[in-house]
């Protein structure tokens, strides 16, 4: 099939913007398989009920202190638009906080013409990856007062490096665009399913109408079999994506270990989708904590 040049300069500056970072390799966190002859009669299947039930806490960040863990976290910063045309120029300095247990993520309206960008915010990177668990992050969205803002927590696979997005993968826990307030969205991309060609997997948009004003606990219960999103209860499922029946590493890039990712882009293809209103920043998403837990 033919491709026109501007659709294949776009593909590329997203590959771009998603594969170009300051980020380290990230370490591989996952509990060890089974010996082989006692994988069959030992493995649980993800698909019982209580299956969830026997999940441990095996890594967390309740955020306390006065800065990021840099044991945690490294910042991923530079503008170029992220492949998305995006406005904001991510920078390791002045737009993130850590206090009274919280993180604060502020994008700002730049007032500095020798900083790149229209407006700065921040994009950070735990450094630890897993593969499988229930990932719960407990976030409050921006105060809404307009267009132009687009939160997110989501996850990438550790392999992007090296086979790029979006063949590594990616899990959107929560996504939030301020032109459509009191909502969030669960998405996956892949290489056989992303929205560079129409074919994303998303739950569309998900009523919550305390977003903006109250914390809530954004989570995925993730296994061999499927990626389940939820929202403040494991057992409030909104959105399911089952693994394919007859799958390939295109269109189930899930068997790998991801890591996980927290910023606020500004504009956009879809954050800007309405325009952005100057008048709304600085806009800050507050989030309390991230947990990973894992079945033995």
């Amino acid at each position: 099939m033919k491709m026109n040049i501007s659709y294949f300069l776009y593909v590329l500056l997203f590959f771009y913007g998603c594969s170009s970072s300051s980020v380290t390799e990230q370490e591989e966190v996952q509990l060890p398989d089974p010996k082989p002859e006692e994988a069959e009669s030992s493995a649980k299947d993800p698909d019982d009920a209580d299956y969830w039930d026997d999940a441990a806490l095996v890594w967390s960040d309740e955020f306390d202190g006065t800065s990021l863990s840099p044991d945690n976290w490294v910042f991923e910063t530079g503008g170029n638009g992220w492949g998305n045309n995006e406005l904001q120029n991510y920078q390791a300095q002045g737009n993130t906080e850590v206090s009274d247990g919280i993180l604060k993520i502020t994008a700002k309206k730049n007032e500095d013409n020798t900083i790149e960008g229209a407006f700065t915010s921040a994009r950070i990177n735990s450094k630890k990856s897993f593969k499988y668990g229930r990932m719960e992050i407990r976030a409050k969205m921006p105060e809404h007062k307009g267009n132009g803002i687009w939160p997110a927590l989501w996850m990438l696979g550790s392999n992007i490096q090296t086979v790029s997005w979006p063949a590594c993968g990616e899990i959107d826990m929560m996504e939030y665009v301020s032109f459509n307030p009191n909502k969030t969205h669960f998405s996956i991309h892949s290489t056989a399913n992303n929205h560079t060609n129409g074919t994303e997997i998303t739950s569309g948009a998900v009523d919550l109408e305390t977003i903006e004003e109250e914390f809530h606990n954004f989570g995925i219960l993730w296994s061999s079999k499927y990626i389940k999103f939820y929202v403040d209860e494991v057992d409030n499922i909104k959105f399911t994506f089952r693994k394919p029946t007859v799958s390939t590493v295109d269109s189930w890039p899930f068997s790998n270990n991801f890591y996980f990712l927290m910023n606020i882009a500004v504009g956009g293809n879809w954050g800007g989708l309405e325009g952005v209103d100057t008048t709304i920043f600085p806009a800050t998403m507050e989030v309390d904590y991230i947990r990973v837990y894992q079945v033995e």
